[in-house]
């Protein structure tokens, strides 16, 4: 069982006591909030006449269904007029504060609360949407909820859960050019597949892990459950604390300095114990792009789509799956294949520097004759910041489509769906069947400078030829 692990001295500041059965009620110290897993959680508080906890740890915005393109009141769709307006009262009633529309920091639920300073090392954060480990990348265990346990949260500021044990994956090398930390966590869940993270926590570790960027380790966080893990998580540093360094509620003056010895003291020990580890050389991953229906049937730009006798007995019917849906055949390159729609954005890469590096591919170039591209920005503050630096110039005069900030065709519960059997170059997280809105639709994950290279080439393209 592990052992001075940070997980391991989070979970054990954070027990209020334990259950019977072997679970864990388990204190919550932010609880993010968004319009579509909350407002049967009001529902069920109201019925019971119970009030909201603590409303000062919970924060709200408003992300899934808000259109991209006009996002004048009411909305076009009235069902996502009807859950934002239900939003609103909520947090009116329940004195939430409410990052909505226009305020400056309304934007991607896991993109606001970081940029935000809410998110802090040593925290335990929840959220009713799937990718809320992306606040590990702070040193916090983060986890994605379903709209019974956003209820419990509410009502009572815990969770119950089942201790998870700890899978350490460690990084030697360093990212080579033209590779990001998208291709790292897509390497990664091909390698140990979608299911072997189960029961586990993943603390990323090691070189290559130090070397990224707050954006980029957010982007390995935020996948950590696409390989079935609970949460996954980097211990802090200097990278988190310069990034956290200012920001509208971290720490200030005094209180600064003691955030950060106490910080520092979270971290896994050097001889903490591990229920399991795995070693990886980042610096011979290549470009990876998804060939399939989930993130875990990846391979490299130079690779061809697998055969099913090549793959573990328990994945071959899931590959067969994938083949007739994609309409690729085994032995096949996924490099010159022919890309309709190219989406830049999503928890994942919707961040101002996932913005900077495709904007440096698009340059002076223009997008491929026949392909709809368009950039979603994360949230309010990553439009500004980006827009200040002239982005947005960049990708119009390259012919993409710039749109206001919004989960957008992430998931598709906005206007911005695939149509038919489009082929989609995308920078989220998911690849499942009909993810983005089309029952027949079908996506290819990458990192924003592939999708990039891809729109101006009109099909998926080895992005390390515009380096050269």
């Amino acid at each position: 069982m592990s052992s001075e692990t940070l997980y391991d001295k989070i979970w054990d500041l954070h027990r209020v006591r334990e259950l019977t059965g072997g679970s864990t009620q388990l204190f919550v110290g932010l609880h993010l909030i968004h319009e579509v897993t909350s407002p049967q959680a009001f529902a069920a508080l109201e019925e019971k006449g119970l009030q909201v906890h603590s409303p000062d740890r919970t924060i709200a915005t408003v992300d899934h269904i808000v259109p991209t393109t006009n996002q004048i009141r009411p909305f076009a769709d009235p069902l996502a007029e009807q859950m934002l307006t239900t939003l609103e009262s909520n947090c009116k009633k329940n004195d939430i504060e409410f990052f909505k529309l226009g305020s400056g920091y309304q934007g991607i639920v896991h993109v606001i609360a970081p940029e935000a300073g809410l998110t802090q090392p040593g925290m335990t954060v929840a959220c009713g949407d799937s990718h809320t480990s992306t606040h590990g990348a702070f040193g916090a265990i983060a986890f994605g909820i379903g709209t019974s346990q956003v209820r419990d949260v509410l009502a009572s500021q815990t969770l119950t859960m089942k201790k998870l044990k700890v899978r350490r994956i460690w990084f030697e090398g360093k990212l080579q050019k033209g590779v990001f930390a998208k291709d790292l966590i897509l390497y990664v869940i091909q390698k140990l597949g979608v299911n072997d993270g189960v029961g586990y926590a993943y603390e990323f570790a090691g070189p290559a892990i130090k070397n990224l960027s707050m954006d980029e380790r957010m982007t390995i966080c935020n996948m950590a459950i696409e390989g079935g893990a609970r949460c996954g998580y980097i211990n802090p540093d200097e990278v988190t604390f310069e990034y956290l360094k200012g920001k509208r509620y971290s720490p200030k003056g005094a209180s600064w300095d003691l955030a950060i010895k106490w910080w520092e003291s979270l971290c896994s020990n050097e001889n903490a114990i591990y229920d399991d580890e795995v070693k990886f050389n980042a610096s011979k991953i290549p470009p990876t792009v998804t060939w399939g229906i989930t993130p875990g049937q990846a391979i490299a730009i130079n690779e061809t789509i697998p055969s099913p006798e090549s793959l573990n007995p328990s994945d071959q019917q899931i590959a067969l799956e994938a083949y007739q849906y994609m309409d690729l055949q085994p032995g096949g390159s996924i490099e010159g294949l022919a890309i309709d729609v190219c989406f830049i954005g999503s928890c994942t890469n919707g961040r101002l520097s996932d913005l900077q590096i495709a904007s440096q591919i698009v340059r002076d170039r223009h997008v491929a004759k026949g392909v709809k591209a368009f950039v979603v920005p994360g949230s309010e503050k990553v439009a500004k910041d980006a827009e200040e630096q002239g982005l947005d110039k960049i990708f119009k005069n390259a012919g993409f489509e710039w749109r206001k900030p919004g989960c957008s065709m992430c998931l598709a519960m906005n206007p911005d769906k695939l149509e038919k059997n489009q082929i989609s170059a995308s920078s989220s997280n998911r690849n499942f069947k009909g993810r983005q809105g089309s029952s027949k639709g079908r996506t290819l994950l990458m990192s924003p400078a592939m999708v990039a290279a891809a729109a101006i080439s009109g099909s998926v393209i080895d992005v390390r030829k515009f380096y050269s």
